[in-house]
């Protein structure tokens, strides 16, 4: 379950905009790892599903990046 490849920092900003398609980038980033977590007793549970999904939803258009740099891109 494990991916080391990270969200591009562009499409984290852009969704923290409300861009759809970054908004859905996101989701489906995060979608396996939902999944996996929304299991009770080893079956798929949609309630909570869309309970982690929600709260990830809102915690997206919460964030801001006043207090947060970006990265240096310089290699």
């Amino acid at each position: 379950m494990r991916n080391n490849e990270l969200l591009p920092y562009d499409t984290i900003v852009q969704a923290t905009s409300g861009e759809p398609e970054a908004v859905n980038t996101v989701l489906q980033y995060y979608g396996r790892r939902i999944r996996y977590a929304s299991r009770i007793s080893g079956q798929a549970d949609k309630e909570a599903e869309d309970f982690i999904t929600e709260t990830l939803l809102k915690a997206l258009f919460k964030f801001r990046f006043s207090r947060v740099s970006p990265p240096d891109t310089t290699e």
